[in-house]
């Protein structure tokens, strides 16, 4: 008698455990008919979304593809899923969110979003331009692909604009690539990296100084020709900017070919500088 009334004992305390032990969030399905599971699911998601759950809401997005994937729902909820994972800064989870929207929804309305959504989550990655350049040239692919392909969206303008930032971030790469090399007398890979700033970024502030290395460089190795080509353009595009009248004074017989010096500030990164600016 005592052993049973201990074994009830022992199973009323496992009851009241379990009760007390904080439930898991579970998806429930009330509706029978398969469309309105699928509304019943993306709703949910939605409201756990703007809860912020945003992994169980990325979940009942994914719950909508498959139970309709051939609906309107099913793209919609591959980018709410995208946009779940992106507003809390899982830029990879969103990345790989919109890469399967591209390839599995070709041709959909949505498609020009969802290339500036992956072009921002590349973007809002970039650390430093003196650091690995990948992400920045993804971002810089993907926004040049929506200005060409979607110019009159509403997401042109900013891609124009945030590609203009990432032309300075790249030309200052160059820049100091350049100038590394100036430093340790490595004249031709240095006049390489001015003249790919010349060439690629003429409209970046990098290009001035550029130009004037080029024009010391030159006259330094007695390419005097070269030297005044880039004096010229200087003093074309540029009159009133201090590098002309450095170039101009190269050009002058009482230059002295002494050793090339760098004239380099100690800034801030050009990364946080641009970066302000968005604040």
């Amino acid at each position: 008698m005592k052993f049973n009334n201990f074994l009830l004992y022992f199973f009323l305390i496992l009851v009241l455990i379990s009760c007390t032990e904080k439930q898991e969030k579970i998806s429930v399905v009330k509706e029978n008919n398969l469309e309105m599971q699928m509304i019943e699911a993306y709703n949910e998601g939605l409201k756990e979304f703007n809860n912020g759950d945003i992994f169980f809401a990325v979940k009942k997005f994914n719950e909508v593809e498959l139970l309709y994937p051939q609906s309107d729902w099913a793209p919609r909820s591959t980018l709410m899923a995208a946009y779940a994972y992106y507003s809390q800064l899982y830029f990879n989870d969103s990345i790989y969110e919109l890469e399967r929207f591209l390839k599995k929804y070709t041709n959909h309305p949505d498609t020009d979003y969802a290339y500036y959504l992956l072009a921002i989550c590349h973007y809002n990655q970039i650390q430093s331009e003196k650091r690995d350049l990948g992400e920045i040239i993804k971002a810089r692919d993907y926004f040049t692909l929506l200005v060409k392909d979607y110019p009159n969206t509403e997401f042109a303008e900013d891609a124009n604009f945030k590609l203009e930032l990432i032309n300075e971030i790249l030309a200052s790469k160059e820049l100091y690539l350049a100038n590394y090399y100036l430093d340790r007398e490595k004249w031709i890979p240095a006049m390489n990296r001015y003249k790919k700033i010349v060439n690629e970024y003429d409209t970046t502030i990098f290009i001035e100084e550029a130009l004037y290395r080029l024009v010391e460089l030159n006259y330094k190795l007695g390419l005097e020709d070269e030297a005044r080509k880039y004096t010229s353009l200087l003093g074309y595009n540029y009159q009133s900017s201090n590098w002309y009248e450095l170039s101009y004074k190269i050009l002058n017989t009482n230059y002295k070919k002494t050793k090339i010096k760098q004239d380099i500030k100690k800034q801030k990164s050009l990364l946080k500088k641009f970066k302000e600016l968005l604040q």
